[in-house]
């Protein structure tokens, strides 16, 4: 068997006037504020996008989905997953898992992990606990701590036998 492994990055910065997505669902900030990005700026997704990827030398996520296309504007990020598990798989590849861990001060993410985690395995085709979202806050230092953003790494390995 072989494996590969790849790490993404993804960071978007909060503004008023846009949703708050992460991991597909739809959150409430407590002052207001959403991801602002070209598509759902889902930061989780796309550090797996990213993770994923890279875990194959193929790039990122801005060579499929540049921000300059209009195509993208507004996107589904979970939409975008499927495509790029598409690309895994034409390649001989499957995900033995994802491990991911978001960087936010607030809203507190813990009750919506689980959901997360299943929306973003049931797009990969793959079991909810092959998919490790976690939470953490910046202690209020950073970008992420001045709540200007949220961001997250993420991890994924591939096999092919």
């Amino acid at each position: 068997m072989q494996l590969r492994i790849g790490n993404g990055y993804d960071i978007h910065r909060l503004v008023p006037g846009r949703p708050l997505i992460l991991g597909g669902q739809r959150l409430e900030h407590p002052a207001g504020l959403g991801l602002d990005g070209h598509s759902d700026a889902d930061v989780l997704v796309h550090a797996i996008m990213d993770a994923l990827l890279g875990s194959l030398s193929l790039g990122d996520i801005g060579k499929y989905f540049p921000p300059d296309d209009p195509r993208w504007k507004g996107a589904d990020s979970l939409v975008l997953l499927e495509q790029v598990k598409a690309l895994v798989q034409q390649r001989g590849w499957s995900v033995v898992n994802i491990d991911s861990v978001v960087v936010a001060e607030r809203p507190k993410l813990k009750p919506h992990i689980g959901a997360m985690a299943a929306a973003i395995a049931e797009r990969l085709g793959i079991a909810p606990d092959q998919v490790g979202v976690k939470a953490t806050t910046n202690e209020h230092l950073g970008a992420e701590g001045r709540e200007e953003g949220i961001s997250c790494h993420a991890v994924a390995l591939l096999s092919r036998s």
